[in-house]
């Protein structure tokens, strides 16, 4: 599967569809969904700054796989109730005033280019609000994002050492605490009073916001639907992997059988 998401934390389960608002004092790290899609009472939000949390999903793999198009529909279809949700609840809101999106390092024209090769769909969502006058913001540090990329590759190579394993993953936890707390920081710095910002992030992220955000947690009906086909999707990839492996194991041959010799050349 092609990542349009990375890394870990907690995951909140969804409700039927729309998005809910919950302040930090009540939920950390993450905010409750809401059960309907409805526009919010600006008045209730008025004078408060507001963030709309999308989870971002990994890419359904290509067609060429046995259900790949069905997760693909699947998908297609989250990213446009995300659409609709973030257009209703933005309208409630006053309109929408600030994009963060993770691994975006540059904002403005420079980040909405990187959003191209990397995130099609949250491109194509953002590129209409970004024309429409939202700021697209820079969310991460590139030294901070790169070092927990670096540190998640070394975890990848088998160590014969544990204390070396155990240092790497302390490290890596390290780091990936200092990336989320300088998203927050990012947002913290940026997002306005009475303005509504957009964050795009992966659904086990640990950033802590603010406690005077109001948090909008959206989650489309199609985001449950998409869980089950990838928990279906590892399944099947499980199951064909074991399948394999016995398959290779039975069609070896057994030790001291003539098969394990080459035959003699005839000269």
């Amino acid at each position: 599967m092609d990542p349009e998401q990375e890394s870990p934390a907690s995951e909140p389960q969804p409700t039927e569809s729309g998005a809910d608002t919950v302040t930090q004092d009540e939920a950390q790290p993450a905010a409750q969904e809401l059960g309907r899609v409805e526009r919010p009472p600006a008045e209730q939000f008025q004078g408060k700054r507001r963030l709309l949390l999308v989870p971002l999903m990994f890419a359904p793999p290509a067609e060429t796989e046995a259900g790949a198009s069905d997760g693909q529909a699947i998908y297609d279809r989250y990213w446009d109730q995300v659409r609709t949700q973030i257009d209703a609840l933005a309208s409630g809101l006053g309109g929408l005033h600030r994009i963060y999106h993770e691994s975006l390092v540059d904002g403005g024209q420079e980040g909405l280019d990187y959003l191209q090769m990397a995130y099609r769909h949250a491109h194509s969502f953002i590129q209409v609000r970004f024309h429409a006058g939202a700021t697209l913001e820079a969310t991460e540090s590139i030294d901070l994002i790169t070092e927990t990329l670096d540190l998640q590759r070394c975890l990848m190579v088998p160590f014969t050492n544990d204390q070396v394993a155990a240092r790497i993953q302390d490290w890596l936890a390290e780091s990936t605490r200092a990336r989320y707390e300088y998203i927050a920081g990012q947002i913290e710095r940026t997002l306005q009073p009475d303005e509504t910002g957009l964050l795009l992030i992966n659904e086990r992220h640990q950033v802590q916001f603010p406690p005077d955000i109001e948090v909008f947690y959206v989650a489309p009906p199609a985001l449950d639907e998409y869980r089950r086909w990838v928990q279906n999707w590892i399944a099947r990839q499980q199951q064909a992997e074991a399948a394999a492996m016995q398959h290779a194991a039975t069609a070896a041959p057994e030790p001291g059988t003539d098969e394990d010799w080459p035959e003699e050349s005839q000269e």
